[in-house]
């Protein structure tokens, strides 16, 4: 008699607990998407390379909502280890899932592929550069807050405010 009514039981409290999380998951508030510039961003901080800045401003990033994906030339490894560096090598350095970063393929500049990129997924760029060589063909760069700068002032990292806006 108990084996009978165990399978519906079993079947009504997973129908709840789906239906539950789906509550849940819908009052989540969604992460907004950002792109990080993640060869100017690297030299943030005395002017170096490094990728404890990385790190400080994707974890910064996330604390306030955002989900950043990070875009590096193919030349960024050479300058932070001495060596070429995939997407999935940055991955492992920096403890971020491969899926969030993307290295430019050699002899490309990651500046189109980043512009590219936030035009098509609608969202701004986290970067002190002001990509003057290509206003021509994205506009969208000199409407203010398009392009979210930073960098660091008696050592703490400072951002522009990430307001809804661009």
């Amino acid at each position: 008699m108990i084996a009978e009514n165990a399978f519906p039981l079993a079947l009504i409290s997973g129908l709840l607990l789906l239906t539950y999380l789906a509550l849940v998951w819908r009052k989540r508030p969604k992460r907004r998407r950002l792109l990080v510039d993640g060869s100017n961003v690297m030299y943030w901080r005395d002017g170096k390379p490094d990728l404890t800045t990385l790190r400080q401003v994707m974890l910064a990033l996330v604390e306030q909502g955002f989900s950043p994906d990070i875009v590096f030339d193919a030349n960024a490894g050479y300058l932070l280890t001495g060596r070429f560096r995939d997407d999935h090598a940055f991955a492992r350095l920096l403890g971020i899932p491969a899926h969030r970063i993307l290295v430019v393929p050699k002899g490309n500049q990651a500046d189109r592929y980043i512009l590219t990129a936030a035009r098509e997924l609608e969202t701004r760029i986290v970067t002190n550069d002001r990509y003057r060589d290509h206003a021509d063909d994205f506009p969208e760069v000199l409407v203010k807050g398009h392009l979210v700068k930073g960098g660091y002032r008696d050592g703490v990292l400072w951002l522009d405010p990430l307001r809804e806006t661009a």
